[in-house]
């Protein structure tokens, strides 16, 4: 997994692209990115599939906050990303999610 985070000079927000690489995505069919920037709606930011079978997609999000995130992946399956700056115990108490800071 990895994240990239390009900070706008014109404005009080960062580009952030949240990637599942090819070579981790061997048995990825779908992907979602979800989070408190989308209240968890597992539907509403999926991932685009590229040719070299890595998903991928972007966000512009507010600086000066942090934001919990997973990847809902083939409709099932839960993931962090091993590059977020951060995880937290989630409210069920079972596992955590990942954070991004900006």
């Amino acid at each position: 997994m990895s994240i990239k985070k390009e900070f706008l000079k014109t404005k009080p927000v960062c580009k952030v692209t949240f990637t599942i690489p090819g070579k981790e995505a061997h048995s990825v069919d779908c992907a979602h990115l979800v989070g408190e920037f989308n209240e968890w709606d597992t539907a509403s930011h999926p991932m685009k599939k590229s040719k070299n079978g890595s998903h991928a997609v972007s966000l512009n999000l507010e600086t000066g906050k942090e934001y919990q995130f997973k990847y809902f992946i083939n409709g099932h399956r839960w993931e962090n990303d091993n590059k977020a700056d951060k995880y937290v115990d989630n409210c069920f108490g079972n596992s955590q999610n990942s954070v991004i800071i900006l």
